[in-house]
């Protein structure tokens, strides 16, 4: 039979112990909060009040509920009021020897079998139950920020933590209405050990002025559907706490993914720690803020402002898969001339009839008008020969992915097209630079990686070369403002911005669940519910492709050639068994066994 708790100790009330008492308070439970002085106390009362105002503000709390939940709240500053808890749960900063001390303290204040959590985020929980006289009743208990508002809680069992304590926390955050996923202990157990090599990335990304702080954070959310970008996550974790958790994993795993970019410690050192202290990548109106306000970035790679936008009028699109009909979808949409080569009549037909029935579907949900639809059609033109696009204005390549066979395109299109056409490729991986290289005019060439479908993704990751010039990254900058797509800019190396920061995260799902860590289940919902991802790593792996997700990350490894990049060879293993994702039945999961 499990345990019943009916009052709950919480020491720290800074933002997240304070959403972890409200948690406890709202399911009705007493609960007992301590801080180490007065001033703290203040603090972890009047997040408390916030939070309950907010919510009974926006209608999801009564004003009576409010005033109950508030009434089952003690907050002091003595650790002896704790005597008589079932449960005590620490949310102090993420220091190991400051939560050691705490747990050793209060060790000796309870009952003997009462529980005891630690909510750290990367810390060992087993060197923190060492510290007490009960290390079999120790566990990891993390939530995720807002506490209220977020389901999901890692619980952490070490190797000696008795069952029945994992079987009663589980079945008490249940009941608590959280997602409780039982793993073991390591650092940044599921979610941070898979989010902040990502962060990390990010960092590293703006360090090297490679992209703009607003490009990386844009590319994320609308590349991906994250509901925040990752610089402006990492400002709301705050870098000093984004550091130790990236030094606590690196220390126990010495993987250089999770070694911090040193901008972490230089922002740090200036006072630069994110929304608490009014700065960090972003400014924001005053300390604890949402809110951005406008200040100078850092440069990012060849920009625009320079250089002098051509007319488009004319685009050619040389491939008749689905990506090229979608971009000649959004192209025709908006009012320019379309001339589509596909390599045979038959390709050209089947492209123009995808057109058509996407066009069709945009009428039926109200989205095209059929006078517009018939517009957009009568505006695309196919054929079968690339000297056809000699008067575009600027041709895009949407071919295969196979760097032999845009060089040939490329070296076509550079004899036949007009002088000053701007020839852009479509790829999401390959160096645009070789494409450039085919060509006489390296200056005109870019990349304009757009996202499938292209009619509904906004973004496009526009990619320059060393050789490309202003105007033709002016040129690029001007299209995508007509076709209504968010466009971000990024120099010419493996994966870009989406890819390059995407990717190795995905790679590292697959190394965890190869090292038996966690199931592929728990993996998706730890990111799904605690980072509010839109998929989980496998669930997106199988949508991709294991083959596509393979080559990608084959080309990051080649370009970069760090260890934490290396595919992992379980998804080689899948791969070459013909375990392709959602294509083939068969990836991570088994979706024929499932119909």
């Amino acid at each position: 039979m499990a345990r019943e708790f009916e009052a709950v100790g919480v020491v720290g009330l800074g933002t997240m112990g304070a959403g972890i008492a409200e948690v406890f308070a709202r399911n009705g439970l007493r609960v007992v909060g301590v801080e180490q002085d007065a001033a703290g106390v203040a603090r972890g009362r009047g997040h408390l009040e916030h939070s309950t105002a907010r919510a009974t503000a926006r209608g999801k709390l009564s004003e009576d509920d409010a005033r109950a939940l508030h009434d089952r709240v003690t907050m002091t500053t003595d650790l002896a009021d704790l005597a008589d808890v079932d449960l005590v749960i620490e949310a102090v900063p993420e220091r190991l020897d400051l939560k050691a001390d705490i747990l050793a303290a209060v060790d000796k204040i309870v009952r003997p079998d009462v529980i005891l959590a630690s909510n750290t985020s990367s810390l060992s929980i087993t060197e923190l139950s060492v510290r007490t006289g009960r290390p079999g009743r120790v566990v990891g208990m993390h939530f995720f920020n807002p506490a209220p508002v977020l389901k999901l809680v890692e619980l952490v069992r070490t190797v000696v933590t008795e069952q029945d304590v994992v079987d009663d926390m589980a079945a008490f955050a249940r009941k608590m209405g959280k997602v409780p996923v039982v793993i073991g202990d390591r650092a940044g157990f599921i979610a941070n050990a898979l989010l902040f090599g990502y962060l990390n990335h990010a960092a590293r990304m703006f360090e090297e002025h490679y992209a703009t702080r607003e490009d990386i954070d844009a590319a994320m959310r609308f590349g991906c559907g994250y509901p925040m970008g990752p610089l402006a996550l990492l400002d709301l974790i705050g870098l000093d706490t984004a550091y130790e958790i990236l030094m606590t994993m690196y220390n126990q795993s010495r993987n250089l993914m999770h070694a911090p970019t040193p901008v972490f410690k230089q922002m740090i050192t200036a006072g630069l720690l994110g929304r608490k202290s009014g700065r960090g990548f972003y400014t924001y109106d005053s300390a604890d803020s949402p809110k951005v306000v406008d200040d100078a970035d850092t440069p990012g790679p060849l920009d625009a402002a320079d250089g002098t936008a051509r007319p488009v009028r004319t685009v050619g699109v040389v491939g008749t898969g689905t990506m090229a009909t979608g971009i000649v979808e959004v192209l025709a949409k908006s009012g320019l001339d379309v001339v589509l080569r596909g390599r045979s009549d038959s390709k050209n037909e089947a492209s123009l009839g995808a057109l058509k029935r996407s066009l069709d579907k945009a009428v039926v949900r109200g989205r095209l008008s059929e006078e517009d639809r018939e517009a957009a059609f009568g505006r695309v033109r196919a054929t079968t020969n690339l000297e056809d696009m000699a008067e575009c204005d600027l041709v895009i390549e949407a071919v295969a992915e196979e760097l032999d066979v845009k060089r040939a395109v490329f070296e076509t299109l550079d004899e036949v097209c007009k002088p000053g056409a701007v020839l852009a490729t479509t790829t999401s991986s390959l160096p645009v630079i070789e494409c450039a290289a085919a060509t006489s005019r390296p200056g005109d060439v870019i990349g304009l990686h757009f996202f499938n479908p292209a009619p509904v993704m906004k973004l496009v990751e526009v990619v320059s070369t060393i050789a490309t010039s202003p105007d033709t990254v002016a040129t690029a900058r001007s299209l995508c403002g007509e076709l209504g797509k968010h466009a971000v800019f990024c120099g010419d190396r493996a994966g870009f911005i989406v890819n390059a920061l995407l990717f190795p995260y995905l790679n590292d799902a697959v190394k965890m669940l190869e090292a038996h860590y966690a199931s592929s289940d728990d993996i998706d919902a730890a990111m799904k519910t605690g980072c509010a991802l839109p998929m989980g790593p496998f669930e997106l792996l199988d949508v991709v492709g294991l083959d596509v997700s393979l080559a990608i990350e084959r080309t990051l490894y080649q370009e970069f050639r760090m260890a934490g990049y290396a595919p992992a060879p379980l998804l080689e293993h899948l791969v070459t068994a013909g375990r392709l994702g959602r294509k083939t039945g068969q990836g991570f999961r088994d979706y024929a066994a499932s119909r």
